[in-house]
């Protein structure tokens, strides 16, 4: 990003950066003044309408969801290409911002999604996001280098710093992100999903992983729910166990597993089961989750690494 030149503002359908960047944005609000607003961070290669389902489930119960396409993807600038861990912080804090300027009052929640839960853990970590009330973490993207085999480190800094351009397409992984197939086929044809990816972007990511990973011990403000599905298959149980075992336990924190939740829990078919969960956790954090998903994460939480 470039140097801050503005007040970060909800224009219309975009929202201004600090630096003037135009990000698109799209709202989903109730009838009347909302009780609630989320702050959707969407996850790599895809963009705010991710949001979309659970956004529509929650507008009818009174609660107000904005998501915005962060850079380098959906219609955001500089499409394919990794903006930075800090510019991805910086645009957090300033879509916050922006977000809790037009809702004033209203209690202000994050809710990110994979790789926008990792940002929204790196931001968190470094000092509270101004004006948000507490987070929500779906699937966050912590398999940081520490989880990979030396194989795969050292191919990722060898391509990195030979073939940085190089498009990656994931074809051929046989990982399946979700149980929601009519969803899968309709990404498939969405053009502002990204299926090409170039190595320097997913190095990147990694960078931010491993920050966000890191980042876990330090959540130590405003109430954290971290999710997980036990389907996932793009990150790893693993990592997401060690980052909820390392955030403080201070009442305020917890921990959810979905015996039949995917990676992409806000889309599975019992997404309804996901987006209930929140907005209960949103209205009263110290009670236990409507879906017993909170009870669920105590047995492999007590397990030993």
């Amino acid at each position: 990003m470039g140097p801050a030149t503005e007040t970060p503002r909800v224009n219309g359908d975009g929202l201004i950066a600090a630096d003037g960047a135009v990000l698109p944005l799209k709202v989903w609000r109730p009838e009347g003044r909302p009780k609630a607003a989320i702050l959707g961070v969407h996850g790599f290669n895809d963009y705010a309408n991710a949001f979309a389902l659970p956004a529509a489930w929650w507008a009818e119960r009174g609660i107000a969801t904005y998501a915005f396409d962060q850079r380098g993807f959906g219609a955001a600038p500089n499409r394919g290409y990794w903006a930075g861990t800090a510019t991805m912080v910086a645009d957090l804090r300033a879509a916050a911002a922006a977000v809790k300027a037009r809702n004033p009052g209203v209690p202000l929640w994050i809710v990110g999604d994979s790789m926008g839960g990792a940002v929204a853990m790196v931001a968190l970590a470094d000092r509270p996001v101004d004006g948000v009330d507490g987070t929500v973490l779906a699937a966050p993207a912590v398999w940081g280098r520490s989880y990979m085999n030396p194989l795969q480190r050292g191919l990722l800094w060898f391509f990195a710093r030979t073939i940085p351009w190089y498009p990656l397409t994931g074809q051929g992984l046989n990982r399946k992100p979700s149980d929601n197939i009519e969803m899968l086929k309709a990404l498939s044809r969405d053009p502002k999903v990204i299926r090409e990816t170039r190595i320097d972007t997913i190095e990147g990511l990694v960078d931010l992983m491993d920050a966000a990973l890191e980042a876990a011990a330090k959540l130590d403000g405003a109430p954290v729910l971290m999710l997980y599905g036990r389907n996932d298959e793009i990150v790893p149980e693993s990592p997401v166990l060690a980052a909820m075992r390392r955030m403080p336990r201070n009442g305020r924190n917890r921990a959810a597993f979905y015996p039949r939740g995917y990676h992409m829990l806000l889309r599975d078919l019992e997404g309804e089961t996901v987006w209930r969960d929140i907005a209960a956790f949103m209205a009263a954090p110290g009670q236990p989750l409507p879906s017993g998903a909170d009870a669920r994460a105590r047995a492999p939480m007590a397990k030993v690494e």
